[in-house]
């Protein structure tokens, strides 16, 4: 991988996660055609990697039950890779017969937040996670790992970073191609997260990692460009700003794709994301959902543009 001097990549992968990450929350239900839509345009404006979709129960998440519906429905793009969140055997299957071209699982650093999102244990859920990986792998299908909780948990507070590098190894052990270390509920700061990622990094080789920030205290793009300084080269991010986590007062969701793309792009790094198809995407699914982008860079460009 090259690098800028100072460590910066000169190249960065954006994985896009609005349409699974960023609706999965809302109250609304978003019907499958608008949900394909958006992917579509995600797609066009550059995007080569887009969460599309989670294989989850209904029950827990009415607002992925139309998985198959959307996968099916995309009109795909060449060069485009097109996920699936799948939490055991269940959800690989039907993600595989859906038409997934990978698949991610998910688990989280803190014991806590473990329990109380997926009723088990770390070590459970790691153990569940082992036919996945086999089945994946006979498959030809690659897995990508979530490691929730890496700053700060709602329930413990400070996460150990060991634990996050325990995690984070355990899953690139058992096959994932990469690892996305996500600050849930947005309290990391630069430092806090560098020092998490430099001893991460003893673990797993930094080229295996990616950034997942929530903004929920303003820190996520200023958390990005720590992560970049250590030459992180992968982040996952949701247009508009769409998202947010249930377990933080005010949580202000992930960090917005056109405000990554906008600090990328002013530091002259490639990701092959076009800004202004990006921003009628982001304008789209705001459109649909009755708010303004919560991208500070959306609202920008809007304003200029309309002044």
């Amino acid at each position: 991988m090259e690098h800028f001097d100072g460590g910066i990549p000169r190249t960065v992968k954006i994985v896009e996660v609005g349409p699974r990450d960023g609706l999965q929350n809302e109250k609304k239900l978003v019907p499958a055609n608008v949900k394909i839509a958006l992917i579509e345009r995600l797609a066009n404006a550059g995007l080569a990697a887009i969460e599309a979709t989670a294989f989850v129960s209904p029950k827990w998440v009415p607002q992925m039950a139309d998985n198959a519906d959307v996968l099916r429905g995309i009109v795909r793009k060449p060069g485009v890779r097109y996920a699936a969140l799948t939490p055991n055997m269940k959800g690989y299957e039907a993600a595989r017969n859906g038409g997934a071209d990978e698949v991610a699982i998910f688990a989280a650093a803190s014991e806590a937040f473990s329990q109380r999102n997926i009723n088990c244990s770390i070590a459970e859920s790691l153990a569940r996670f082992e036919p996945v990986l086999a089945a994946a792998q006979a498959d030809g299908v690659p897995v990508r790992g979530y490691v929730s909780c890496v700053v700060g948990c709602p329930y413990d507070g400070n996460v150990p970073i060991e634990n996050v590098a325990s995690v984070a190894g355990a899953l690139i052990e058992m096959g994932c191609y990469e690892v996305s270390l996500g600050d849930t509920i947005g309290v990391g700061t630069p430092v806090k997260v560098q020092r998490m990622l430099q001893q991460v990094a003893r673990r797993v080789p930094m080229e295996k990692l990616a950034g997942h920030f929530h903004d929920t205290y303003g820190m996520a793009i200023a958390n990005v460009h720590a992560s970049l300084q250590l030459g992180m080269a992968a982040f996952d991010s949701s247009v508009a700003g769409l998202g947010g986590c249930p377990y933080a007062q005010g949580a202000s969701g992930n960090v917005a794709t056109e405000d990554v793309i906008y600090l990328l792009d002013a530091l002259g790094v490639e990701t092959g994301v076009d800004m202004a198809p990006l921003l009628a995407a982001g304008q789209f699914i705001s459109s649909y959902l009755g708010r303004p982008a919560a991208s500070k860079v959306a609202r920008a460009l809007r304003s200029s543009t309309a002044s």
